[in-house]
C-alpha cells in the first residue's frame, strides 16, 4: 500500500496511526457531546423550524 501511495513505509504507518487516533478522538467527542444533549429542547427547536415560511426553491427532497 505504501508503494502504491508513493510514500515510505514509515510515513504510511505514521499516517495510518494518525488517522486512527483522529477517528477515536472524534468518536469520543461526539459521545461526550451527546451525553449533554437536551433532546426535548432539540425537538422543540425542530418543531418550530420554518413555521410561517413557505418552502423555497431547493427545499424539495430529491430521491
Amino acid at each position: 500500500m505504501a508503494k502504491s501511495e508513493g510514500v515510505a513505509l514509515n510515513q504510511f504507518i505514521n499516517v495510518a496511526v494518525a488517522e486512527k487516533l483522529s477517528a477515536l478522538r472524534t468518536e469520543e467527542f461526539f459521545r461526550e457531546r451527546s451525553s449533554r444533549a437536551d433532546l426535548s429542547m432539540a425537538k422543540r427547536i425542530l418543531n418550530r423550524a420554518g413555521k410561517g415560511k413557505p418552502p423555497i426553491s431547493g427545499d424539495e427532497i430529491k430521491s
